[in-house]
């Protein structure tokens, strides 16, 4: 049975955030976990613990995987901790090419993550995103970042191209790679309407 406290010392750690990782964003990533896991397999436990505290190991969201650790170490097995913290720290994007996760739990949580970057949430997260970190809407001729770049000038809208229409090949179980391919199409058509609103199409 998962922890009160686990929920609760997640719910704090993400209370004031604006930037599209709050708390509800952590809801729709375990649900969607769960989810993958009902179809896919996997054990429940590692899963769900996992999706709760993802985030919470975000340097970029004033995390480290430490916080994540000392929550964990009188919680669940020594065995479960490590499972646990790998999955976590293997989990983000970064440039796209990252090493694959080593087991199922891993895999599904990492889907989930990523179906809650893409489609119509991704969308309104990805706006959310650029307004907290003061990035523009949309830059036209700006060239799109090239992966692992963090420091060059971007948009709202560039993020698209640099990470998002990416996010669907990357996909690790059948079911996640069903949604993402729905998810996806919904982003192309929002772009190709985005810019042509931008010109006064």
């Amino acid at each position: 049975m998962l922890s009160e406290e686990t929920e609760q010392f997640v719910r704090i750690f993400h209370s004031d955030d604006f930037s599209g990782h709050d708390f509800a964003h952590i809801e729709r990533v375990r649900t969607m976990a769960l989810r993958i896991a009902e179809i896919e397999g996997g054990d429940v436990r590692i899963i769900e613990h996992a999706a709760l505290l993802h985030d919470v190991a975000d340097s970029k969201l004033g995390g480290t995987s430490e916080n994540v650790d000392q929550h964990l170490q009188s919680r669940v097995s020594e065995q479960d901790r490590l499972h646990i913290l790998e999955i976590i720290s293997n989990l983000s994007f970064k440039a796209g090419d990252r090493p694959p996760m080593k087991t199922l739990e891993g895999k599904i949580v990492q889907d989930a993550d990523r179906l809650d970057a893409i489609g119509a949430i991704g969308i309104a997260r990805t706006f959310q995103f650029a307004g907290q970190f003061k990035e523009p809407m949309y830059v036209p001729g700006l060239v799109p970042r090239k992966p692992g770049d963090r420091t060059g000038k971007t948009s709202a809208l560039h993020h698209f191209d640099e990470k998002l229409f990416r996010l669907k090949e990357l996909m690790n179980t059948k079911t996640a790679k069903r949604i993402a391919e729905d998810r996806h199409q919904y982003m192309l058509e929002f772009v190709e309407r985005f810019k042509q609103e931008w010109e006064g199409r």
